[in-house]
C-alpha cells in the first residue's frame, strides 16, 4: 500500500471564481447580438467585433480558463507539459465552456474528454489521473459533516449488525484504474516515496478530506470492494461479502480503520421490526 499523500491549500478560491463579464451569464443575455458576442469569445472561427480590444479580451478569457483548468489538474499538466496542455485546454474550453461563473464547478467533463483526445493516446493513464484530480476537487468542495466515533456502532445490538448500514463522509471518493493511479499522481506531484510506479499494476485510490487537507492513498482490492459496497448503500453483511471475494480481508480491521480515519458520518441500524434508526452519536 502506498503511503498517504496530502495536499493543503487555502479555503479562499476567489481568484479562480470568475473569468470575464461577457460569457458570465450566457442564459440571460439580453439579445442575439450579445449571445453571438459571448460565443465569439471562446471560438475564434465565429465572427466578432472588428476590434483589437475584443481579440485581446478573447485571448484573455480563453487563457484564464486554461489557467483554471491547470490549477484543477496539475498532475495532468505536468505529465503532458505546458505547451500540450494549453493547446488541448483551448480545444476543451471551446467544446465545454463554463455554464456558471463559479469555476470550482467547471472541469468535471475533462477526465473523460482527455482520455478520448486522440493526441493524448500515447499516455493511456492520463484520463484516470485526471479522474483522481477531479475527485480531489469534489472531496475538497464536499459538504462538511461531523464524523462518528466507534462507540456509535458499538451501541448497535450484535444481531442487528449484519443489516446495519454505514454512511461515509460526503468527501470520500474512490478512483479505480488498471494503472497505478495513486502512485502515478504522487510521483508526478513529488509525493511518491520509493521506486517508480509499475504501469502494469492496477490500483484504487481512496480520496478523503481532513481539516483543509485532501489525502490520496492506494488501498488493497479487498478494502476497495468493501468501501464501494458501503458507498452503494449496502448493509455490512453484503459489504463484507464483497470484501471477502478478495484475499486478506479483515472486516474488524476495515471497520476500525474507517472510524479511526473519521470516514463514517452516519449509521442506520435495523430496529428489529423492519424499521430503521439513524445514529449521530
Amino acid at each position: 500500500m502506498s503511503p498517504p499523500s496530502t495536499y493543503c491549500w487555502p479555503r479562499c478560491r476567489q481568484r479562480r471564481r470568475f473569468c470575464g463579464p461577457l460569457w458570465r451569464y450566457p442564459m440571460s443575455l439580453r439579445n442575439d447580438s450579445e449571445a453571438a458576442m459571448a460565443a465569439a469569445l471562446l471560438d475564434p472561427a465565429r465572427p466578432g467585433p472588428d476590434d483589437l480590444r475584443f481579440s485581446v479580451h478573447r485571448n484573455n478569457v480563453v487563457a484564464g480558463l486554461i489557467n483554471a483548468l491547470a490549477e484543477t489538474f496539475p498532475a495532468v499538466h505536468a505529465l503532458v507539459g505546458d505547451e500540450f496542455f494549453r493547446a488541448a485546454g483551448a480545444v476543451f474550453v471551446r467544446a465545454h465552456p463554463p455554464v456558471s461563473p463559479v469555476l470550482i464547478h467547471w472541469g468535471g467533463a475533462f477526465p473523460d474528454w482527455i482520455a478520448a483526445f486522440p493526441p493524448a493516446a500515447g499516455v493511456p493513464y492520463l484520463g484516470d489521473v485526471a479522474r483522481l484530480e477531479w475527485a480531489r476537487t469534489e472531496a475538497y468542495n464536499a459538504a462538511d459533516m461531523p464524523s462518528l466515533a466507534a462507540r456509535a456502532l458499538a451501541a448497535v445490538a450484535p444481531e442487528r449488525l449484519p443489516r446495519t448500514r454505514l454512511t461515509l463522509h460526503p468527501a470520500v471518493r474512490l478512483v479505480a484504474s488498471r494503472f497505478p493511479v495513486a502512485s502515478l499522481w504522487a510521483d508526478v506531484t513529488g509525493r511518491h516515496q520509493g521506486s517508480r510506479p509499475i504501469l502494469s499494476r492496477a490500483e484504487t485510490a481512496l480520496i478523503t478530506r481532513g481539516e483543509n487537507t485532501v489525502s490520496v492513498r492506494a488501498i488493497p482490492p479487498a478494502s476497495a470492494a468493501f468501501l464501494r459496497s458501503l458507498m452503494a448503500g449496502q448493509p455490512l453483511e453484503a459489504a463484507a461479502g464483497a470484501g471477502m471475494n478478495e484475499p486478506d480481508f479483515d472486516l474488524t480491521a476495515e471497520i476500525s480503520a474507517l472510524f479511526q480515519a473519521g470516514l463514517v458520518a452516519g449509521i442506520t441500524a435495523d430496529n428489529g421490526s423492519g424499521s430503521w434508526a439513524a445514529s449521530s452519536m
